[in-house]
């Protein structure tokens, strides 16, 4: 079967649509990300800036792109490293000058070397600059340093951009609202988290470290084409299913205890985030199984809430009222659900929201809120949908309920007519998780 991929139409599209806004007179420079040392002289694994490669499909480091609306010598140009055969032998093929054209649709490059020779001149004729400031403090000098260069020619004729934007806002309103070609991306990436989670729950057994289980997803993520997890994976037993960001992954899992799994794959640089809970033995207790349904009946109310015009808080406030009145029923929180809701004190055992966007980044670019007001729901939009209940050892609760952590999570794309779970198919009931690891 044919992967999905993106073409250099795609990537052109993105631009036209970003330069009309930009429009006439204004130019955008954009660089991407820095590599990074992890130790000595050793990298760690480079991935671009997310902005960046949205508009250039470009993957390579000590690159900048730079648009120019109605230039006529080429509104699209790149800087880039240029072929370099003894550099290549020893660190892999450069796209160069010639690719840059042929292959990534520019419509003139240049090598990075002429970057501070080049970019003046193409800002001499500019009156307003679009440029994300504070995102790379290193760059964010050398444009200081090209506008101080203009300014010192301004009695020659020279003028200066006399305003300075955000591209980061335009370019994340653009990333907001996914495309065709994107979904196809993201839902293969779901597809693939789903089969690692799914693996993670047939492998899963006492005694097994949190560290083997994360290697299964890694396994499965590589197998189906995902180079890289999209984030890195939390796999925590028992108590540390209670920990919201747990990393360590380094605990030898007990019987009887619960596991949270939050992994997704990322597949041409766009995320999954799944999160799954369920018993290392195959099997909820009693008091799992009543926390877990509980989780799941706020999680699909909340689901229930993601359709066009609805805003974006509305699955949150679904999930909160049943997690509450369920708390409340158990006795695990006093009061009634008016005062548990108003007080927040169900915050002891829900603590975060219960989404996030989600798109070239696990934490997805976008803003919520406009004008201090919830933003509503529109085609495209993709989130998760993650309620939780964490309650530790030190809860002032019976010890029945303590090291019960449970997370379950979603990726959901807002449709005309509601909305699509792109993760369905990962096992979430009671029934069907326990028929997974019986596997």
């Amino acid at each position: 079967m044919k992967q999905p991929t993106l073409t250099t139409t795609d990537f052109a599209k993105r631009r036209a649509v970003l330069m009309r806004r930009i429009g006439p007179g204004g130019v955008a420079i954009l660089a991407t990300a820095p590599e990074t040392i992890r130790n000595q002289d050793v990298h760690h694994p480079y991935r671009p800036n997310s902005d960046f490669y949205y508009l250039t499909g470009f993957a390579e480091p000590d690159a900048v792109a730079v648009l120019v609306p109605g230039r006529e010598a080429g509104a699209y140009s790149l800087f880039c490293r240029p072929r370099d055969p003894q550099a290549e032998l020893w660190q892999g093929r450069r796209a160069g000058v010639e690719g840059a054209l042929a292959e990534f649709g520019a419509d003139a490059a240049y090598p990075l070397a002429e970057l501070d020779i080049i970019l003046p001149k193409l800002l001499e004729t500019a009156h307003r600059l679009y440029y994300a400031l504070g995102t790379n403090p290193s760059f964010d000098s050398r444009v200081l340093g090209w506008l101080n260069q203009l300014r010192t020619k301004v009695r020659a004729g020279v003028q200066v951009p006399r305003e300075i934007h955000a591209l980061d806002d335009l370019i994340h309103e653009q990333r907001l609202r996914k495309q065709t070609a994107e979904l196809k991306l993201m839902r293969q990436a779901a597809d693939i988290s789903v089969a690692a989670h799914r693996r993670a729950m047939r492998m899963c057994q006492p005694g097994l470290w949190e560290y083997q289980i994360e290697a299964e997803l890694l396994h499965e993520f590589m197998r189906c084409g995902a180079l890289s997890p999209a984030y890195p994976s939390i796999v925590g037993g028992g108590a540390n299913a209670c920990i919201l960001h747990y990393r360590d992954n380094n605990q030898r899992l007990r019987d009887g205890e619960l596991l949270l799994i939050d992994a997704g794959a990322e597949y041409q640089y766009y995320a999954a985030d799944i999160t799954r809970t369920f018993p290392t033995n195959g099997r909820f207790s009693s008091e799992q199984r009543i926390l877990y349904e509980l989780v799941l009946a706020a999680q699909t109310a909340a689901i229930a809430e993601v359709k066009p015009g609805n805003p974006w808080d509305a699955p949150h406030q679904a999930a909160v009222a049943v997690l509450a009145e369920g708390l409340r029923r158990l006795g695990l929180l006093q009061g009634t659900l008016a005062e548990v809701i108003a007080q927040e004190t169900y915050k002891r055992y829900f603590m975060h929201k219960t989404g996030h966007w989600l798109g070239m980044d696990v934490h997805d670019v976008g803003n919520y809120k406009r004008d201090g007001v919830w933003r509503c729901f529109e085609p495209g939009m993709v989130l998760t949908v993650e309620p939780g209940l964490y309650i530790a050892a030190s809860s002032p609760v019976d010890a029945r309920w303590w090291n019960i952590g449970i997370r379950i999570e979603d990726d959901v794309v807002v449709t005309r007519t509601g909305c699509e779970v792109l993760t369905e198919a990962a096992p979430k009931t009671v029934a069907a998780i326990e028929a997974e690891m019986a596997r």
